[in-house]
């Protein structure tokens, strides 16, 4: 009789687990084809709002333009036939899930970028994937949580912090440079840009961050290769539809190999903080006044530490990590694209290479050393002409995205209905010939200030534009003028060639990553000028 028990016992047990996996079942299926329909449903919205637009052949009702829009030299390609088609902007839909609005000519992009940052927001399709890093940062925050971090931050780009600043460019590409000199030495002259400069830029910002002497340029840093680690991370991510949902990405190996990057960052970052801030304290308590204290020139992180708002209040540690995170991330590899793609389109027009280098020697003619001050920035107006037209034809980012809690009106009464993602494409609208003449032609002189005239005033956005435009872009022109001076005054650039490949650096593939990149590396040639050679130029 007890044994007939068991066996009752233990099939009603049975069935009593297989009663609850089926209404656990019947839940997670009933939520899912919630999920379903409120995703369909709000794709039919967003279709049936911005049927104004113009579109290009979607490959179904549901999919889009899912997988068109690809981060190669194809994909820039295409970008050019649907500038040439629209001119001015179109719709796209990637799946069922992102719903944007794609601008191409400054007439569509102003309103956009020139409005109140209180209506601004940050989308998840280009910014969410840094979120882990870079945490709510003045980059990824909104609203008044962003006003505040503004204006807060702002005295840190402050002139009279960037001339302190000016000297740890020269010495970080004196660094570079001297690199150079012993690869020559040993007869390397073929010279992959993005390495070495990449490594430069990120030397000079843990510099100016931290006053941190790395020694990145000679030696591995774990810190700095988390930080590449990471950059490479979120770009793989941004292309796989499905790592887009968390609860996926860090269940996948790539996820883990994130968050193991992203502790080695997280914890360097703090411990500076944390040590800055012990630092202040002691001094406050010798009755020290840190503000004006002698012994160090302020970096980005003591700024940020003695920063208050009307309140008197000022950050906390994590929000100065967050900031400090964002300085580093934001800014070494834009400002390292932005110096490769220089000189790159300096060795390939050598007339203009030498017009600038001509430029650097009248400018440091009779000076014991040849350092680059801050006060010299205004004395290379054709240097700054060149670096423009390259940051013209090859942005280091191609595109920004936002959306907005209001419906936004554009030329032509078209409207963007709030929560859609608007897509400023900074290389469509780069090479729109409806806004400039030959676009894909390489002409410093377009950024002459007598042919300046009846230029559209968002025709030239590198930096974005309006309330939320780059805070870091005086920094950024700063160490690109420093860089471009030293280097051609002295070195002489011409193509090199990528040896993988067997093919010059004139016909290089663009690479659209996070940063304009080159597939395979972007290859110059160097030839070091001799203190000799650049007194026979001169008297020339």
């Amino acid at each position: 009789m007890s044994l007939l028990w068991g066996v009752i016992s233990h099939v009603l047990s049975w069935t009593g687990l297989c009663q609850v996996l089926l209404v656990a079942c019947a839940g997670l299926g009933a939520v899912v084809a919630v999920w379903m329909l409120r995703l369909l449903a709000r794709h039919a919205w967003y279709t049936h709002r911005l049927s104004c637009f113009r579109k290009p052949h979607a490959s179904s009702w549901l999919l889009g333009h899912l997988g068109k829009m690809q981060c190669t030299e194809e994909g820039l390609l295409h970008v050019d036939d649907l500038v040439q088609i629209y001119t001015h902007c179109c719709s796209w839909f990637i799946g069922p899930f992102y719903h944007l609005v794609r601008l191409f000519h400054p007439d569509y992009i102003k309103p956009l970028l020139t409005a109140p940052a209180s209506i601004t927001v940050k989308d998840e399709l280009i910014y969410g994937h840094l979120r882990p890093w870079l945490g709510q940062s003045l980059l990824l925050s909104d609203g008044e949580v962003w006003s505040r971090k503004r204006r807060l931050l702002t005295p840190a780009f402050h002139f009279d912090i960037l001339k302190s600043y000016v000297a740890r460019f020269n010495t970080s590409t004196n660094t570079m440079h001297e690199k150079w000199r012993h690869l020559v030495a040993k007869g390397t002259t073929n010279i992959e840009m993005f390495d070495h400069i990449t490594l430069m830029t990120l030397d000079s910002l843990l510099k100016c961050a931290f006053s941190y002497n790395s020694n990145c340029q000679r030696s591995t840093s774990e810190y700095v290769s988390a930080i590449v680690e990471l950059s490479d991370l979120v770009i793989d991510r941004r292309q796989k539809i499905l790592h887009h949902w968390d609860w996926i990405y860090w269940r996948t190996q790539q996820g883990k190999q994130f968050k193991r990057a992203l502790s080695i960052v997280h914890r360097f970052t703090r411990e500076v903080v944390q040590k800055r801030r012990a630092l202040i304290s002691q001094q406050k308590n010798t009755e020290t006044d840190f503000s004006t204290a002698p012994q160090r020139k302020k970096d980005f992180v003591d700024i940020i530490l003695l920063a208050k708002d009307e309140n008197g209040r000022g950050l906390t540690d994590e929000e100065i990590q967050a900031e400090a995170n964002t300085f580093m991330f934001a800014g070494h590899d834009t400002t390292g694209s932005a110096i490769c793609w220089t000189l790159y389109n300096l060795a390939r027009h050598d007339h203009y290479q030498e017009q600038c280098r001509q430029e650097v020697m009248d400018l440091l003619q009779g000076r014991d050393t040849h350092e680059i001050e801050w006060e010299d920035m205004s004395s290379l107006p054709f240097t700054t002409m060149c670096i423009r037209e390259s940051l013209r034809l090859h942005s280091p980012v191609q595109a920004v995205t936002r959306r907005y809690t209001q419906d936004m009106v554009l030329p032509g009464d078209l409207i963007v209905p709030k929560g859609a993602i608007t897509l400023v494409s900074i290389y469509g609208t780069h090479h729109n010939p409806a806004v400039w003449t030959n676009p894909h032609e390489y002409q410093p002189l377009r950024f002459d200030p007598a042919n300046k005239e009846g230029q559209a005033s968002h025709a030239f956005i590198p930096f974005s534009s309006g309330p939320r435009n780059c805070i870091g872009q005086k920094f950024a022109l700063a160490e690109l003028r420093v860089v471009v001076a030293l280097t051609l005054l002295r070195f002489r650039l011409t193509p090199g060639v990528n040896p993988e490949l067997g093919t010059s650096s004139g016909g290089v593939r663009r690479l659209p990553q996070l940063v304009l990149r080159a597939e395979g590396g972007l290859w110059l040639q160097i030839e070091p000028l001799e203190p000799h050679s650049l007194e026979e130029l001169q008297d020339e």
